[in-house]
C-alpha cells in the first residue's frame, strides 16, 4: 500500500490549498453571498440553494468514495479506510441531506465554482492520503487515539447537524430578515454550526466593521436578552 504511495501530488495539492486559503483571509473582502449577494454581485447568475449547496459539496463525497471504492476488498479492512468512510459519511451528509434541506438564498454561480474547486482538491487529498499514504498498524484499532478520535467525529458531527437545524427553525419560509441563534450550543458559542470536528471552509472572509442591527436584532434586544458583541459580529461574519 505504501509503495504506490506518491508524496508530490499531496504536497503540491496542501500547498495550493493553503496558500489560496492565506490569500482570501488576506484580502478579507465581503462575501457576495448571503445578504451581501444583491449589493455586491446584484447582476450574478444564480441557482437554487439546494442546488448549489449539492453540486458544490458532490466532490467532497464522490471523489474519495470512488478512491474508497476502487481499492480491493483485501483493503477495506485497515484503519485508514475506516477514517476515509468517516469522511466520506460527513460528506455524503452534506451533499445529500443538507442541501436538500437548506433554506438559503439563490446562489452565485461563480461562489458554486470556487466551492466546487475546494471540494474536488480537498476530497482527493483526503482520499488519496488515506488510501494510498497513511499507515496505521492493525492494533491502532484498540488505541486510545483513534477511539477518542472516532467519538469527537461522531459528537461533532452531531453538533454539526443539531446547530444547523436550529439555524433552520430561525425562518419561515419566505422570510429573509436575520435572527440570533439560541439554544443548543449556541447557548456557549456563537458559531456552534462550525464546532465540528470536521473541517469546514468559509470561502472569503468578510470585514467586519461594525455591526449592523437588523430587524431581529431589535425585537431581541426589546425582549430583554444581551447578546454579546462578539455574537453579533460573529453572525455577520458567517452570514446568518
Amino acid at each position: 500500500m505504501s509503495a504506490r504511495c506518491q508524496q508530490s501530488p499531496v504536497l503540491a495539492g496542501s500547498a495550493t490549498l493553503t496558500a489560496l486559503g492565506a490569500l482570501v483571509l488576506y484580502l478579507a473582502k465581503p462575501s457576495g453571498y448571503g445578504k451581501y449577494s444583491e449589493n455586491l454581485m446584484p447582476a450574478a447568475v444564480r441557482l437554487p440553494a439546494r442546488a448549489a449547496w449539492f453540486l458544490q459539496e458532490l466532490p467532497s463525497f464522490a471523489v474519495p468514495a470512488g478512491i474508497l471504492a476502487w481499492q480491493p476488498s483485501s483493503l477495506l479492512g485497515p484503519p485508514a479506510t475506516v477514517l476515509l468512510g468517516l469522511f466520506c459519511a460527513h460528506y455524503f451528509h452534506r451533499t445529500f441531506v443538507y442541501s436538500l434541506l437548506t433554506r438559503g438564498r439563490p446562489f452565485p454561480v461563480v461562489f458554486l465554482f470556487r466551492g466546487f474547486a475546494f471540494c474536488l482538491g480537498n476530497g482527493f487529498l483526503q482520499g488519496y492520503y488515506l488510501a494510498y499514504c497513511a499507515e496505521y498498524p492493525a492494533e491502532w484499532y484498540t488505541d486510545i487515539r483513534f477511539s477518542l478520535g472516532v467519538f469527537l467525529f461522531i459528537l461533532g458531527m452531531g453538533i454539526n447537524i443539531h446547530s444547523d437545524y436550529i439555524l433552520r427553525q430561525l425562518r419561515k419560509p419566505g422570510e429573509i430578515i436575520y435572527r440570533i441563534p439560541q439554544g443548543g450550543l449556541f447557548t456557549y458559542v456563537s458559531g456552534a454550526n462550525f464546532l465540528d470536528s470536521t473541517s469546514r471552509c468559509l470561502m472569503t472572509t468578510p470585514s467586519l466593521g461594525e455591526p449592523s442591527f437588523h430587524s431581529s436584532f431589535k425585537e431581541t434586544k426589546e425582549q430583554g436578552n444581551k447578546a454579546p458583541m462578539i455574537l453579533l459580529k460573529t453572525i455577520k461574519l458567517l452570514n446568518l
